[in-house]
């Protein structure tokens, strides 16, 4: 089984996100904001995405992240910091 896989290095990208903080729930609650077909319901403690693989949540201090493509997801801190770093 080693023996199938191969290294690979994750292309160096730049992507546009925001950390999702409780100020910016409280500025936000109820509201949409639409992004290129793409919603984000901002709730009290949560926002939900709506993604190229279906409905995702958004937890306080979680990123969200635009993709290449436009497309609009969430990320755990830990993993946004483990993986990208600010220019």
């Amino acid at each position: 089984m080693e023996n199938l896989f191969k290294k690979f290095r994750k292309k160096p990208i730049v992507i546009e996100a925001f950390q999702y903080t409780q100020e910016i729930a409280d500025l936000f609650a109820g509201k949409n904001h639409e992004q290129e077909e793409r919603v984000i319901t901002f709730l009290n403690d949560c926002a939900k995405i709506l993604t190229l693989e279906g409905e995702m949540k958004a937890d306080i201090n979680d990123w969200i992240i635009k993709g290449v493509q436009g497309e609009l997801y969430p990320c755990k801190p830990e993993i946004f910091e483990q993986t990208y770093e600010e220019e």
